[in-house]
C-alpha cells in the first residue's frame, strides 16, 4: 500500500482527538507531524513525529502529500489557498471556509493545480446518521414529509478562546455545529428550495448566535435544523415522519467520547453503540416499537476513501463542489436571520 505523508496545522483537541489517531491508525497514511505554535505535544504521543514552528516548514517539505487544516474558521480560505498553491492535497476541517464564494475559489484553484480537495464532514461516518441513512433507504417510513436533525448541548460558559466567541467570520454555533446538520440534510434530500433562519445569542454575556434553527423547504418536504447550547436534557437528534410511519433516534455516535478516554480507532468494541440508544420504529397502522440497531460508526472510513481518491483517482468523500453546497445553504441562513425573510435557493 502506497503511503502518504501527512501534516496536522494545529494540535488542539481537533487534531488529538479526530485527525492523528485515524492518519496514525490508517496502514495508508504516515503522521509526519504537526504546527504547533508553543508546545511540543505530538512528538510525545506519537514518537517520531516532529513540530513545525511555521506553515512554510510544512509546505517547503517535498516528502508532505497531504496538509489537515483544522486551525479556526476564519483561516481555513487563506491556509488551505496557501496548501494548494505549494501542490499538496488538503483535508479541511469544518467548516469548509466562511462564505460560498471562498469556497468556490479553493474548488477552482484545487482542480487548476489537480490536488485532491475534501472537506471532514465525518458525521456522515456517525452511528446515528449511518442508522437513519439505512431508514430511509429501504424505505421503511414511506414518503417522508417531515424531519428535524437536533444538535443539542448545554455549555453556559463561555469559551476562552477568541475565534470561537468574538463576532466575526466564522464564529458563532450556525458554522460550528451548522455545517454538520446542513451537510447531512443534503446528503439525504439534496439542495432545498428555500430557508428560513432564526439565530439567537442565548447566553449570558454572549455575542455570538449559539442557538439556531434552520426551516429547509422542499417540494412535500420540510426538514428543520436547530442547536443549542443550553439544553440540559436534549431530545432525540433524529425525528421522522412519512407515510408508513415514524422514526425516533438519539444522538448516541460514541466516538468522540472514546477517543478523548484514548481509545483505539482499531479496538474492537469501538464505534459500536449500546442497545438502549439504539432508534425506535413506529410503523403505522401497527400497536408496537421496534429497535433498529445502529451500524458501527467509523469515522476511518473516510480516511479508507481519502486514500483511494488520492492514489487512485477515485471520488473525494466529501469533495469540495459539496462543501461548496453547504455554504450556499449557510450563506443564505444568515441573511435568512439578518432580513427575517424566507432565502430562496
Amino acid at each position: 500500500m502506497r503511503t502518504i505523508k501527512t501534516a496536522l496545522l494545529s494540535y488542539g483537541l481537533s487534531g488529538r482527538v479526530f485527525h492523528a489517531p485515524f492518519v496514525h491508525a490508517h496502514g495508508g497514511y504516515v503522521l509526519v507531524g504537526a504546527w504547533e505554535r508553543s508546545k511540543e505535544q505530538i512528538g510525545k504521543d506519537y514518537p517520531g513525529t516532529k513540530t513545525f514552528r511555521t506553515l512554510d516548514e510544512i509546505l517547503s517539505d517535498p516528502g508532505i502529500e497531504l496538509v489537515i487544516v483544522n486551525t479556526p474558521t476564519h483561516t481555513h480560505y487563506d491556509f488551505t489557498r496557501e496548501v494548494l498553491l505549494a501542490g499538496k492535497h488538503a483535508l479541511v476541517e469544518k467548516a469548509f471556509t466562511t462564505n460560498a464564494a471562498e469556497a468556490v475559489e479553493l474548488n477552482r484553484l484545487a482542480k487548476q493545480k489537480g490536488k485532491v480537495l475534501s472537506v471532514y464532514h465525518n458525521r456522515r461516518w456517525d452511528s446515528d446518521f449511518l442508522v437513519v441513512q439505512q431508514v430511509l433507504s429501504e424505505g421503511l417510513l414511506g414518503d417522508v414529509v417531515e424531519v428535524q436533525i437536533a444538535y443539542d448541548r448545554f455549555n453556559d460558559v463561555l469559551s476562552p478562546k477568541a475565534h470561537r466567541e468574538v463576532p466575526g467570520p466564522g464564529a458563532g454555533n450556525l458554522m460550528d455545529l451548522g455545517p454538520h446538520l446542513v451537510d447531512q440534510a443534503l446528503v439525504w434530500f439534496g439542495m432545498p428550495d428555500a430557508v428560513f433562519a432564526d439565530l439567537r445569542a442565548c447566553r449570558t454575556g454572549s455575542k455570538v448566535d449559539d442557538y439556531f434553527e434552520l426551516l429547509l423547504y422542499y417540494q412535500g418536504l420540510r426538514v428543520r435544523l436547530r442547536s443549542s447550547y443550553l439544553v440540559r436534557e436534549p431530545g432525540p437528534g433524529y425525528i421522522l415522519h412519512g407515510t408508513k410511519g415514524t422514526f425516533f433516534k438519539s444522538r448516541s455516535d460514541i466516538q468522540e467520547t472514546q477517543l478523548k478516554k484514548g481509545m483505539l480507532p482499531t479496538d474492537a468494541f469501538y464505534g459500536i453503540e449500546p442497545p438502549a440508544s439504539h432508534g425506535t420504529l413506529f410503523k403505522t397502522g401497527i400497536d408496537r416499537e421496534d429497535p433498529i440497531e445502529s451500524p458501527r460508526g467509523n469515522y476511518l472510513g473516510y480516511f479508507d476513501l481519502l486514500h483511494l481518491a488520492i492514489v487512485t483517482g477515485s471520488p473525494v468523500p466529501v469533495s469540495a463542489e459539496e462543501g461548496v453546497l453547504v455554504m450556499r445553504v449557510l450563506d443564505a441562513a444568515a441573511e435568512s436571520n439578518r432580513v427575517g425573510k424566507v432565502i430562496s435557493l
